[in-house]
């Protein structure tokens, strides 16, 4: 069986050299070209993968532009694995291989059908997700599902440990299916059908802190947000800043604060525990790693020893 893969996100690497180091057969591998895939948040390379197990490696703009498409019949694949692709595979190109291209979605599908399911569920406070491994077809993630992981989400979270988690059950799942699909099946069942609206998009402008959310809301959107993601951010006296990480401060009140206006510094031995408590709608966070526009970096007693008490975020 002549097998492809397509990605260029890091969290099918564990699952594409699972495969490998397993002595299953890599015809292809086809990524994004580079100036593309520096575009993109979670980019990996997999030059040295690929060289280190033989799998030639093919770089394209677009899967379903003529260039791909003539790539996709010349290689003549049976199954395509795309995992941690971001285009919509066209119905030319899935065409053009034989059984079909299967592909993962970071959810439970059908629910969270859509973009950025990982950091929509961190951002709506959900705790619980999953992964889909499933057969590509011309609606947005509505092929039949071979597989599913339930991904459980606890408040220590970001969404660079839940992509690990969905990192390791597309390991997993792909190990599960391979072995059926060579000995001659072609397992799946259909998806079943859901009143839910697609997931939009995310662009790192929509990165943009709300203070007159509550504490919590604001804590799951800086998670859902941070590295490898673009980031939550906020202005300080007309100076942008971006908030990688911050604490939650259970039932905190601040009477006399308004929303985004800086209470004080949090003093520690512990450096990780240094920062900056803000007021928000209802309750308080605290800033523990911010990067201003310039590349500074404010963590631990540097962030605590701003004079910043009574600025407000977002003036």
């Amino acid at each position: 069986m002549r097998i492809g893969w397509i990605g260029f996100h890091v969290e099918g690497r564990l699952a594409l050299r699972a495969v490998l180091e397993q002595g299953f057969g890599i015809e292809a591998f086809i990524t994004l070209q580079p100036e593309l895939a520096a575009k993109r948040s979670g980019a990996a390379d997999y030059t040295s993968l690929c060289s280190e197990f033989g799998v030639p490696l093919y770089r394209v703009a677009n899967i379903n532009d003529d260039a791909s498409r003539a790539l996709l019949k010349e290689l003549s694949l049976d199954v395509a694995l795309v995992i941690g692709w971001t285009q919509i595979v066209r119905a030319e190109a899935l065409r053009l291989v034989r059984l079909g291209m299967i592909g993962a979605h970071a959810s439970l599908l059908p629910r969270h059908r859509g973009r950025a399911p990982i950091n929509w569920v961190l951002i709506k406070g959900e705790n619980q997700t999953g992964n889909t491994l499933m057969w590509l077809a011309e609606g947005v993630d509505s092929g039949e599902i071979l597989d599913q992981s339930v991904i459980p989400i606890t408040p220590y979270d970001t969404c660079a440990s839940l992509y690990d988690r969905v990192a390791e059950s597309n390991r997993e799942m792909i190990l599960r299916v391979l072995p059926k699909l060579l000995a001659g099946e072609r397992p799946g069942r259909p998806q079943p059908a859901i009143d839910e609206p697609h997931l939009p998009g995310r662009r790192p402008e929509d990165g943009l802190i709300n203070w007159s959310l509550n504490a919590g809301e604001v804590y799951n959107f800086v998670r859902a947000l941070t590295r490898p993601y673009p980031g939550a951010f906020s202005w300080l006296a007309g100076r942008r800043w971006t908030i990688w990480h911050c604490g939650l401060l259970p039932e905190a009140a601040f009477p006399d604060a308004q929303m985004g206006q800086i209470v004080g510094p949090v003093f520690s031995p512990s450096e990780g525990a240094c920062g900056q408590v803000v007021a928000c709608g209802k309750g308080a966070v605290v800033l523990l790693e911010l990067e201003g526009d310039d590349g500074e970096i404010l963590a631990g007693r540097r962030l605590s020893s701003q004079p910043w008490r009574g600025q407000v975020w977002g003036q």
